[in-house]
């Protein structure tokens, strides 16, 4: 088995192949859903980082609002094929997937829904993800709209078209991970689960074939590394 504690810079089809049946607890991800996220108009999210670390740029929206662009990319012009799931399936116990709305999944209860209260703006409402547990459908609420975040004493810096708050994933974790479980994310884009899982205090396994969000998810594990598992859930 690959080492815990890691992200790999590789196509997750290939590292998964490497991770023996049901050895993984809880798998969380965030697939492409082959809508074009990672292009188009939807590559400008509101947003002001340091952009020049993750090779982005500057802009601003109409409302003079400093935005990034990040590089077009084709991650997001199909969906994963179904080898992808069943890999998913078979190395671990129990899954959240979020686009499940997206995929051919079995049927099952318990949804999540992230409110993202965006407001009147382009982009959707709230995200969803499937769930393989027996329990009722369940709602986050979390402000992520541009420069606005919830937790602006914390803000996010956005690495990642599609990039979701740590907060998401350390919530998700709370209600459905048990202490002790090995966390997967074969799809970590920007790292956000797998900083999470540090600050939670789970052991992890992750994947990102993009080389650039690779490169600056390996820095966000490492900073939450450096400052451990948080005292306090929130």
């Amino acid at each position: 088995m690959l080492e815990l504690n890691r992200i790999y810079n590789m196509d997750c089809l290939e590292g998964m192949q490497e991770i023996p049946d049901k050895s993984i607890d809880l798998v969380i991800t965030d697939p492409p859903y082959g809508i074009g996220e990672a292009s188009g108009k939807n590559h400008t999210r509101g947003s002001a980082p340091n952009s020049q670390k993750w090779k982005g740029s500057k802009n601003t929206t109409g409302a003079g609002v400093p935005s990034t662009i990040f590089e077009a990319k084709e991650w997001d012009n199909s969906v994963p094929t179904a080898e992808y799931f069943q890999e998913i399936f078979r190395i671990s116990k129990n899954q959240i997937i979020f686009g499940g709305n997206f995929f051919v999944l079995p049927p099952s209860p318990c949804w999540i829904v992230w409110d993202k209260i965006n407001g009147e703006t382009d982009f959707a409402d709230a995200e969803l993800a499937w769930a393989s547990f027996k329990s009722a459908v369940r709602i986050f609420q979390f402000r992520w709209n541009g420069m606005l975040q919830e937790d602006m004493s914390h803000k996010e810096e956005r690495v990642h078209p599609t990039q979701k708050p740590v907060k998401l994933f350390e919530w998700i974790i709370k209600n459905y991970a048990k202490e002790g479980d090995v966390i997967c994310d074969p799809f970590d884009g920007s790292g956000s689960c797998l900083v999470a899982c540090v600050r939670m205090g789970h052991q992890f396994i992750g994947f990102e074939k993009e080389q650039s969000y690779f490169d600056a998810a390996q820095i966000r594990i490492k900073k939450a590394q450096e400052q451990g598992k948080i005292s306090e859930w929130f």
